[in-house]
Formats: structure tokens, C-alpha cells, sequence
């Protein structure tokens, strides 16, 4: 199929406009020092046609070639031991390896360091922001959502969504953990051939795929709006939360997030250096991206009603609270407009938990030291990770 030509066609709209004039893409641009225009667009725009080949490749040759758990147990063995020249494997397979195991020049594992202490020392702040801001803030675009609702994401349940989320994002923001074999590249690898075996999947059963409004599922654009959710959205919802942090720890985030990138398959043209050029590339993104529609009102309850779902706090009182707290957070972190077009619930005081959380970060970042910090906060989500892992380990909890 010949490739669409791509025009930014909700420039004009209502909820474009008013997101980066007056809503949460405007404070971006005044936290990033971005300037934002639409003369790069094409530059861009073409990777919304464009996918990873070279995961794609692996699966077709690995995983549609013998069952589901061998070909997971091949790959598995060359994530953690390696490859040579002598294996007798496929060539995709030599390919994949032969990018994710080269290190490119610019990586710094030091800098990459001080990104995953951020993550880390943000403790419970970084588990709220993912979820109240970049998770249920990613719902708001329309497009992005296909692939989770065609793939039958509602059906999975959203306890096991987030517990897989969590997952990723916990073993890939650890001290050293993006070395070559370790857990956080094996992540990022393992990640990588689930976006191909995904959008294979949907490419092979879904007839309906609109590729010239939606792209190509799963697309390297749509990778990337999903990945700056990670960094730039991460970082400003630290911010509204009342967290500081350092150039050098907001440089290492952004950097520990580019070599996530990498990792991924993301071309080396989408993954932004820093803040300003992450805001200027999503303005270009979400000139594409509808509103929400009913799958995302949908996939938002779903969210917010993990809670209720969720096993982990044993009373119904406490479930009820954790949810409260959560839609107050969502509340405080996106914009209004957003919220009510995915029907989120209006409740009493709901500026009174973040409002809190502010002033517990200005107190807590003044008598703690940084060390002692990163070493709570990495207990604390390891903590919140083996709870969810728990619950989830059994295929029929859902």
C-alpha cells in the first residue's frame, strides 16, 4: 500500500487548541522553553506509516514458527547469554542482536544513572503520575487506543494491565539495569517483540484496520508519544506534584529514556535529548490524535476502578479511598476538559490530597537526604511491584 501524505487535520480543533493554549500542552511549553510550529511536521509526520521491521522479522521468523512458549525461551537465551557469529539462528534474530547489544557513542550509563534515581527517589509520586497523568492522560487520544481495544485489553482487566505496566517501568528505571543482559534491557527487548507480535496479530485478524487515520498499529510515532508520556509527561506531573530535581537528574531521565528508545526500535530521529525538544515533537503528535471516544471513556474506568478490583488492601473501605485519592490526583494533574471527556467522577475536596502532597515534598526534600531517598523510594515500589505480581501470577486472577 502506498503511504498517505499526513497533515496535522486537528490543528483547528477545540480540544488541540485549547490543550496548548490554555490547558497542561501550554504549561509545557512554558516548563520546556519550546517553540512550537508546525514547520518540522513533515520531517515527522512519515513515522506514522513507519514499524519495526526488524522486530517484526524476529517474529515472523521465531515466534509464527513453533509455539508460543519455545520461541519465548529462544529469545530469553539470547537476551541473557548473547549471540555469536556461529549460532545457527535467523538472520532477523542476528539483526535484532547485532543493534541492541552495539551501544551507540552517545550513551551514558552515568547520566542514564541519575535518571533512574529521580524515578526512584520520587518514590510513591512516580507510581501516581504514571498512572493519574500518563496513563489515563493517554486514554484522552483517541487513535493511540485502537491496538488496546482491538487486542482486547478490557477483557484482560485493569489490574493485569497495570501490573504489566509497572512491571516494565520498575525494571527498567533501576540502577544499571539497562546494561547488555540485564533485567531492564531484557524488558525492553521483550516489550519490543510484543509490540511486533501485537501489531502482526492485528495486521493478520483485524480486516477493519484504518491504516490512513490510525497509521500503522503500533506505530513508531505512536511509540514515541507513548515514551514521552514516560519522560517529559513523567517529569511535569513530579513537578506539579511539588518534587525538584537537578539538571543532571533531568537530563539522565530523558537520557535513560532515549536508550529505552533505542532498545525499543524507535528511530533515532524520534527520540528527543531534553524537554524542549520532547514538547516541540508531541505538538506535532497530537495534531493528529482525536479526543476520546467511548473506548477510551471505557478504558478509563476501567483504571479508576482498579481499585475497587485490586486485592492488595483487604477492606472495601480502603479500596474505596485508594480510588478517591486516585481520581482527586487525576483531578489536580490533567486538564478539566480532559477529565469530563472521560467521564471522570466529580468528588468533594478533590484538591486537598495533591494540595497535601506539595507540602509533604517541600518538608520531606529538606530533612531526608538524596540517599536515603532513592534507597526508600526503591523499596517502596519493588514493594508495590511484588504485590501486584503476586495477585497477577495466576493466569485465571482475571
Amino acid at each position: 500500500m502506498e503511504k498517505s501524505i499526513l497533515h496535522p487535520r486537528f490543528k483547528d480543533s477545540p480540544h488541540f487548541k485549547n490543550f496548548w493554549e490554555r490547558g497542561n500542552g501550554k504549561q509545557l511549553i512554558e516548563f520546556s522553553d519550546a517553540k512550537v510550529s508546525f514547520k518540522d511536521f513533515d520531517k515527522f509526520s512519515h513515522f506514522f506509516y513507519d514499524v519495526d521491521e526488524i522486530g517484526d522479522g524476529v517474529v515472523k521468523e521465531v515466534y509464527f514458527t513453533q509455539s508460543f512458549p519455545e520461541a519465548s525461551k529462544q529469545i530469553e537465551s539470547y537476551i541473557r547469554n548473547g549471540i555469536s557469529e556461529n549460532d545457527k539462528i535467523p538472520e532477523s534474530v542476528k539483526v535484532l542482536f547485532g543493534q541492541t547489544q552495539s551501544i551507540p557513542d552517545w550513551v551514558d550509563f552515568d547520566l542514564i544513572k541519575y535518571g533512574a534515581e529521580l524515578c526512584m527517589r520520587c518514590n510513591v509520586d512516580s507510581l501516581i503520575s504514571l498512572r493519574d497523568y500518563c496513563l489515563i492522560g493517554g486514554y484522552d487520544y483517541a487513535y493511540l487506543n485502537k491496538p488496546l481495544i482491538i487486542t482486547e485489553a478490557l477483557k484482560k482487566g485493569a489490574v493485569k494491565r497495570l501490573s504489566e505496566t509497572l512491571d516494565f517501568w520498575v525494571n527498567v528505571t533501576r540502577a544499571d539495569a539497562l546494561q547488555i543482559h540485564k533485567k531492564g534491557y531484557e524488558f525492553a527487548i521483550k516489550t519490543r517483540l510484543i509490540h511486533s507480535y501485537a501489531r502482526l496479530s492485528i495486521k493478520k485478524h483485524y480486516k477493519n484496520w484504518d491504516t490512513e487515520n490510525w497509521g500503522e498499529p503500533i506505530n513508531s510515532w505512536d511509540i514515541m508519544a507513548t515514551y514521552i508520556g514516560f519522560s517529559l509527561v513523567f517529569l511535569f506531573s513530579l513537578h506539579k506534584l511539588g518534587n525538584t530535581f537537578s539538571e543532571q537528574e533531568e537530563k539522565g531521565l530523558f537520557h535513560l529514556w532515549k536508550y529505552v528508545g533505542y532498545l525499543l526500535g524507535i528511530p533515532e530521529d524520534l527520540l528527543p535529548d531534553d524537554k524542549k525538544q520532547a514538547t516541540e515533537y508531541f505538538y506535532h503528535w497530537t495534531s493528529v490524535q482525536p479526543p476520546s471516544d467511548k473506548d477510551s471513556i471505557l478504558l478509563a474506568h476501567s483504571l479508576l476502578n482498579e481499585s475497587l478490583e485490586n486485592p492488595i488492601l483487604k477492606f472495601n473501605f480502603q479500596r474505596k479511598n485508594l480510588r478517591y485519592l486516585h481520581i482527586c490526583c487525576t483531578w489536580f494533574l490533567l486538564d478539566d476538559e480532559v477529565c469530563e471527556r472521560l467521564e471522570i467522577p466529580k468528588v468533594k475536596y478533590k484538591n486537598l490530597f495533591p494540595k497535601s502532597k506539595q507540602l509533604f515534598n517541600k518538608i520531606y526534600e529538606k530533612i531526608i537526604s538524596r540517599d536515603a531517598r532513592i534507597k526508600k523510594g526503591n523499596k517502596d515500589q519493588m514493594k508495590v511491584l511484588e504485590d501486584y505480581l503476586n495477585i497477577t501470577k495466576n493466569s485465571n486472577f482475571y
